[in-house]
């Protein structure tokens, strides 16, 4: 009787643990496993890039490449997990409770961005964290042109200055223009804690980051923050009123809900504990990769990040592990001690950086156009053949040469 891997997701770390799994399998001509794939959507959402327009062209379909290397897919949204019955109960397409067994399971659930219970952000406030709420970013914007001119209608709030609230705000100006017209009086501001422009993402990138925004027109609001939001602003604070008919949430991110149901350690962000090859600490059978995934990436004290870039190699090394778990042989180790960034700071360019401490390498055109090739190609699913996408899957390619 046939093993069967079931991994949850199918986003970077999922995808990616599928074909490495199944990599490892065929190495080893074991014909006696079957990996599965649940998920919503047969398709690798490219996350990335939500804060750009055109979200509606930003995923990428995964049925071809799965066929062609024999992983099976189940479409359906996973709801509970059973760790002592190995089964995991899931809604199907046609909305019923359906019930999937597993011998490995693999979770790689991702992340989602958590409002907070600060009044209006739920009913007023939008977000880039998923495809459908970058859409619905999106046609609002396109429905702005329909409004009559005042500063509100012009005006766009960003809550948080991390990575995502940078790269929404610095693309906005653009995007507005786009809609309002080039001549428009439009206003971008963004609303973060921090005491410096870019001060979360570190000393040397931030002097980047205010280039840019001095460049953009792209206004900052520091040491304060958003604590109630209407339809048409926001109020801080210090009880400041700014007028926006749109305002972007983009702090608060947390690992997927189904790690509660895991009998193991969990961090602050809900990402569970897992050993060098990403099996849950406690639990033999099942792994945890990606954004659910509390992993070191070295061995001086870092650990893994909410990125694509950890999860794409987090998902080839689970895959690999899980395999190897039921084939006897030796796994890999996770372990990715190189660590870069590149921000992108729409129509002034980009900055890449090398290192926990984010030294700067590359800035405007030069980071753009680097930007621009992780986004567009490097973040992307292998063809749909079966040679090329297992070679692909090989854990110890590096993400980051």
């Amino acid at each position: 009787m046939k093993q069967h891997i079931l991994v949850i997701g199918a986003g970077f770390g999922g995808m990616w643990t599928a074909l490495s799994a199944t990599r490892l399998l065929d190495i080893h001509d074991h014909n006696h496993v079957d990996v599965t794939v649940l998920a919503p959507q047969a398709e690798l959402r490219v996350r990335p890039r939500f804060y750009e327009p055109n979200a509606h062209q930003l995923a990428a379909p995964l049925g071809d490449l799965f066929d062609a290397v024999g992983v099976k897919f189940i479409k359906g949204a996973a709801q509970s997990i059973d760790v002592q019955q190995k089964q995991v109960g899931y809604t199907d397409a046609s909305g019923a409770e359906q019930v999937c067994s597993y011998d490995k399971l693999v979770l790689a659930t991702g992340s989602g961005l958590a409002l907070p219970n600060t009044p209006g952000v739920a009913q007023h406030a939008f977000d880039v964290d998923q495809i459908e709420q970058a859409i619905r970013l999106e046609n609002h914007l396109k429905s702005l042109a329909n409004l009559p001119q005042s500063t509100a209608r012009n005006t766009v709030v960003v809550a948080g200055g991390g990575f995502t609230g940078i790269e929404t705000a610095t693309e906005m100006p653009a995007r507005l223009r786009a809609i309002l017209g080039e001549d428009a009086d439009i206003e971008v501001i963004i609303v973060d804690r921090g005491e410096k422009v870019g001060a979360s993402m570190g000393s040397e990138i931030s002097q980047s980051i205010a280039e840019a925004s001095t460049e953009l027109g792209v206004k900052w609001r520091l040491k304060s923050s958003v604590v109630a939001v209407d339809e048409n602003g926001v109020t801080l604070a210090d009880g400041q009123r700014i007028d926006a008919k749109t305002v972007v949430w983009t702090t608060g991110v947390r690992a997927s809900s189904l790690t509660e149901q895991i009998p193991a350690e969990r961090d602050h962000l809900g990402r569970l504990h897992v050993d060098a090859h990403l099996k849950v600490i406690g639990q033999d059978d099942i792994f945890a990769t990606g954004d659910v995934a509390y992993a070191a990436a070295d061995d001086i004290g870092n650990y893994a990040m909410m990125t694509c870039q950890h999860a794409i190699s987090l998902g080839r090394h689970a895959g690999n592990n899980v395999a190897a778990q039921i084939l006897g042989v030796a796994p890999k180790a996770y372990s990715q001690p190189k660590y870069v960034t590149c921000l992108d700071l729409g129509a002034w360019g980009a900055v890449y950086t090398e290192g926990w401490d984010r030294q700067v390498k590359l800035v405007k055109e030069e980071g753009k156009s680097l930007k621009t090739q992780i986004n567009t190609v490097w973040i992307y699913p292998p063809a749909a053949d079966r040679a090329t996408a297992l070679a692909a899957a090989d854990p110890m390619i590096p993400v980051v040469a």
